[in-house]
């Protein structure tokens, strides 16, 4: 696969996605690889009608459609955090699909790292989420920090569970203090 099939139409990265880096009959290969997003109107629209690669590209960038797909007017995710999407679109433009790639992909090898050494069956998602929402820096802190502790046996390396539970508690303690909010937004 190449890192090209992991751009999301909508701006959102395929490679942080927990259906994309899920393990299951289900798993979901990227909007680029197929026909099983052309249910979203998104992908219609800028794939399919305008024969587009990202809404980067198109002169209507944001549209209404992109703006309520990603539910900007009321701030809501659905499995996936939705607010990078509209940031990583505009990087595209700012730096050229390719260098926003290799920026991406950067991410990807860390939620990967993490879903290697740290995923105790129910962490994927946050870890996605984390990597998508987080500068890298701040990961790589984080499995430093995880890593000190797990030398001086503090933590039990040994134990999955408790591995998992001490890089989810330090990558959301850097995420507080740096003002992230790693939650998905739902409606009430």
């Amino acid at each position: 696969m190449e890192e090209r099939d992991l751009a999301g139409v909508c701006g959102l990265y395929c490679g942080l996605c927990p259906r994309f880096q899920s393990k299951a009959r289900s798993r979901c290969l990227g909007c680029q690889l197929g026909e099983q997003h052309s249910y979203c109107s998104v992908y219609r629209c800028c794939v399919i009608k305008r024969g587009l690669f990202t809404c980067a590209d198109c002169d209507e960038y944001p549209c209404e459609r992109l703006l309520r797909v990603l539910g900007v007017e009321e701030g809501l995710d659905s499995f996936i955090s939705h607010k990078p999407a509209l940031p990583n679109l505009g990087r595209i433009r700012e730096v050229g699909l390719e260098a926003y790639l290799e920026e991406q992909r950067e991410r990807r090898l860390l939620v990967e790292h993490l879903l290697d050494h740290y995923n105790e069956g129910r962490s994927m998602s946050f870890y996605c989420r984390a990597c998508a929402l987080m500068p890298p820096d701040l990961i790589r802190q984080a499995m430093d920090e995880v890593e000190k502790v797990l030398t001086s046996q503090q933590v039990d390396g040994s134990n999955l569970k408790a591995r998992a539970k001490a890089m989810r508690a330090t990558i959301q303690d850097l995420a507080s203090q740096a003002g992230i909010d790693l939650k998905l937004r739902k409606k009430k």
